[in-house]
Parts: structure tokens; sequence; C-alpha cells
């Protein structure tokens, strides 16, 4: 009797070995679809950078990054005049508060801090000294690259792949 419990016991922890593996598995890959250019592909020729991007999933561009030496997610955004932090990682990124101002956001009018990037990078490409602001409205961890960023470089999509190259 007590040869079958712990044969049940055993049964039931591999079980919940199995499925942990299995979620480990799967997060693993949900994030890759989220993010594909979690390494971003770099190339250099007479000068110049170049960063390609693959489309994730959704047909948009994410892309894992730098500022100020940390890493951040970015969420390439053309629509977007100014790259937008979410306020909650201003002090983890060593970006400081300047004035106030207020913003016509996708969902509305939201009052932001102006703020000044040191450095911004995305694969081998550098971008310095790049205006931003400071979003309390974004929950979430990703960055919106916006124009302030994307307007320092040369872009060009091909099918599924966006081309960043600095100017």
């Amino acid at each position: 009797m007590q040869q079958k419990k712990m044969g049940k016991g055993m049964l039931i922890v591999a079980w919940i070995i199995g499925l942990g593996l299995l979620t480990l598995l799967f997060d693993d890959q949900l994030a890759k679809q989220f993010n594909p250019n979690a390494e971003p592909i770099s190339s250099s020729s007479q000068g110049v950078q170049e960063v390609r991007l693959k489309q994730n999933r959704a047909g948009h561009y994410v892309s894992s990054g730098l500022i100020n030496g940390q890493p951040v997610v970015f969420l390439l955004d053309t629509g977007a005049t100014h790259v937008s932090v979410p306020m909650h990682l201003a002090e983890q990124l060593n970006l400081q508060k300047g004035s106030s101002s207020w913003v016509q956001t996708a969902n509305g009018r939201v009052q932001v801090a102006q703020t000044n990037i040191q450095q911004l990078s995305i694969g081998d490409i550098r971008l310095d000294n790049v205006r931003a602001n400071l979003n309390p409205g974004f929950k979430d961890n990703e960055i919106l690259l916006g124009m302030s960023a994307l307007k320092q470089l040369e872009f060009t999509q091909r099918g599924e792949w966006l081309i960043l190259r600095n100017l």
C-alpha cells in the first residue's frame, strides 16, 4: 500500500517537472515571437553601420537595445515624434526629468517630462543625445523608438525586414 502511494507521488512529481519544462520551452518561444530581434543582426561596410530587424508575429518591429548602457526593448514607431520611455524606468536608465509638456498620443493627451538620452544603441548603431520624453501612462517596459531617433537613420523595409543604416 505504501509503495502505491510512493509510486503515485513520484508520478505527480514527474508530471509537475514535465509541465514546468514545457512552460519554460513555450515561454521562450512566445518571447521570440514578440521580439525576434533579441540579438539584432549588425554589419558594417565603409564606415556605415547596418542593422536588420525582422517583423514580429504582429507585423511590428521590436528590438533589444541599450539606453545609457542598460538593456531595453524598443518598439519602432514612425508615428511617434520622440522616443517615449515609461516614467518608471527613468531612474534605472539614468534619465533626468526635465520640463513637462502635453503631448497627443494614440491613447489621448498625456503630460510627459522631457529628457535627453545620452546614448542609445540598437546592434552596432549608436546615437548620442537623443530627445525623449518620460511617459507616466506607459505601464509596460517597452520603449517607443520615435522619430527623434529614427530621423538620424536611413531605413528601408523589404518584405518582413527593416534595414537601419546610420547616416
